[in-house]
């Protein structure tokens, strides 16, 4: 069974971040693609199914304000409602983290990260995309498909469901 998360974007203007977020991530993501500018973030969705993005708070050299994150999440969400984004920066700032988490932002990680804790952050964030299905909407589903299969005849549906017809009338009154 194939256990990894599918392509993870990481947009960071640092080479040397990119390389260890490769590194940390490798047994964890099917693809890596890596961005050392944000300019090319919109072009590269466009082009490739991402289902996580993880994102540098700041771009600009010398200003350390968040904004060009913030801007860029901004950019994301419009596009790309469902593709969660999580904030990294080395400014671990509590206000910029819950500006980042009311815009729209999945999770925020500080610089130096722990690298259990990215990866629990990472795993998490596209978790809370997977909507899980309760049992008894698959089952009535399946139930429905069955007695279609069989053009309503209502006893071989139960016949091949394994159950009695009164079961099968309750199951598909639900």
């Amino acid at each position: 069974m194939n256990s990894k998360y599918g392509t993870i974007l990481v947009v960071d203007d640092n080479p040397a971040i990119l390389t260890a977020v490769k590194i940390c991530l490798a047994n964890v993501f099917e693809r890596i693609i890596t961005l050392t500018t944000p300019e090319s973030i919109l072009v590269t969705l466009s082009q490739e199914h991402v289902d996580i993005i993880l994102l540098d708070m700041n771009f600009s050299l010398g200003v350390n304000s968040g904004q060009d994150g913030m801007i860029w999440l901004s950019a994301i969400h419009r596009k790309h409602p469902d593709i969660p984004v999580v904030l990294i920066t080395a400014y671990a700032d509590v206000k910029l983290a819950v500006k980042g988490l009311k815009n729209g932002a999945a999770d925020f990680v500080t610089k130096p990260w722990d690298n259990d804790e990215l990866i629990r952050v990472l795993k998490d964030a596209i978790d809370k995309t997977k909507e899980v299905v309760p049992l008894s909407e698959v089952e009535r589903q399946h139930v429905k498909m069955v007695v279609d299969k069989c053009h309503g005849n209502m006893s071989k549906a139960a016949e091949l469901l394994g159950i009695t017809r009164q079961t099968l009338y309750r199951k598909y009154q639900q």
